[in-house]
């Protein structure tokens, strides 16, 4: 009964997020009352001191894991909100992309610019900084919606195929199923798949877009900031890589560094309008992470991936793992790739490769199955999870042929 009830709660969440055009009521509030009620009711079912521990236990594990994503979500939209309202991102954009350009080739630009990317930073990172191009383009409502879409399947394309730029791809690298060698070839059927969806979207887009032009009126202090920033990415790799500091710590520091940085060029009151801009323009974001952990953390809890690992074993790997791909639009990648890994399921390496690949991208085909696409969300008005939902046949296809593709090189290569 209480098993039913928590379901029921997650999916009027999700029906909160659908129908949010009509209900008018903001889904980051939605989603964090509905987790907080369903981890509420997991206490109040308890009975006794025991559970009521136990389920303490599991909370406190989960917002660990909530506080850990929040801190570096934060972290990263901190650097990226202020090197916007600085014009630094307007600035890259002019430097990389011509003034002029057709709607087409724009597609193909920002595609691959996201792809690679999100190869060597995280999800967050990549979308935030992809989607700050689209702001310096004179774009209509319907085309920046198109570009969004494309940017949330790059980013997670591109992140597979490096251990820096997705988790579930580093926590397979890690238990020992793939090889860095091996995860490379996966960034072949990740371009493919990404240039394909960016032509289906151009095939009825028209006309030449330019950038807005702006004033190069930034400080020293600014470029200083950029250069942190970059810093802080690369250090967030290497030091993770060789000494295995988590990458939250590392972003931490490179933000106190901003704003030590910032402080000593700056008075007090030009310093809190920073942090308010901040607050006024990133909240609603963390908010919206904060009750799909929830969510997602209470599903976990209450055995509902241990349903979906036993589910697994019951059919052909390949068939399984494009099954759990697309699965992982609804749930959470990387609580669904633990739950998978402790399963121990004996697969070979094409296997792992595709099971790599599917969780990774699989994800994108619903706007709230990544953490791009939660991202993308909440900084693009135009995009809505049923708006969204127009594009998934061409989103679908682009994963099938990404999918086939992993397996083809996989298992020529390395069967």
């Amino acid at each position: 009964m209480l098993y039913t009830f928590l379901i029921i709660l997650a999916l009027l969440a999700l029906l909160s997020i659908i129908f949010e055009e009509v209900t008018h009521l903001n889904k980051a509030k939605t989603t964090l009352f509905f987790g907080c009620i369903s981890w509420v009711a997991l206490f109040m079912a308890a009975g006794d001191p025991s559970h009521e521990k136990l389920v303490a236990h599991q909370l406190n594990e989960n917002l660990l894991e909530i506080a850990t994503l929040w801190l570096f979500l934060m972290s990263t939209m901190t650097f990226v909100a202020y090197l916007n309202a600085k014009g630094m991102i307007q600035i890259m954009v002019q430097k990389l992309f011509p003034q002029k350009v057709s709607v087409r080739l724009l597609m193909i630009q920002v595609a691959l610019f996201s792809l690679i990317l999100s190869a060597f930073c995280d999800n967050v990172t990549a979308t935030l900084v992809s989607l700050g191009l689209l702001t310096t383009f004179k774009l209509d409502k319907q085309m920046r919606r198109r570009m969004a879409v494309l940017i949330i399947f790059a980013v997670n394309s591109g992140g597979v195929a490096l251990i820096t730029g997705d988790v579930t791809t580093l926590m397979i690298f890690l238990a020992g199923h793939v090889h860095i060698s091996e995860l490379l070839m996966l960034f072949i059927p990740s371009a493919v798949s990404v240039v394909l969806l960016a032509t289906l979207f151009s095939l009825k887009a028209e006309g030449i877009v330019s950038t807005t032009p702006i004033k190069h009126s930034y400080q020293t202090v600014d470029l200083l900031i950029a250069l942190v920033f970059f810093c802080t990415i690369l250090m967030t790799m290497l030091l993770n890589i060789l000494f295995g500091i988590p990458p939250v710590l590392t972003f931490l520091t490179g933000l106190s560094i901003m704003f030590l940085i910032g402080h000593t060029t700056r008075s007090d009151k030009e310093e809190i309008k920073i942090l308010e801009y901040i607050r006024q323009v990133e909240y609603d974001t963390l908010l919206f992470f904060l009750g799909i952990l929830l969510l997602v953390g209470m599903l976990k809890e209450i055995g509902t991936l241990d349903m979906l690992t036993e589910a697994y074993a019951l059919f052909n790997p390949n068939i399984s793992n494009f099954v759990t791909g697309m699965g992982s639009a609804l749930i959470d990648n990387v609580p669904l790739t633990a739950a998978l890994l402790k399963a121990e399921p004996v697969l070979n390496t094409p296997e792992w490769l595709g099971l790599t690949y599917s969780v990774g991208v699989g994800g994108s085909l619903l706007v709230i199955g990544s953490a791009a696409g939660i991202v993308a969300m909440s900084k693009v008005k135009e995009l809505t999870f049923v708006s969204y939902l127009k594009y998934v046949p061409a989103l679908f296809l682009c994963y099938c042929v990404g999918y086939g593709l992993t397996l083809f090189l996989a298992y020529n290569f390395f069967a």
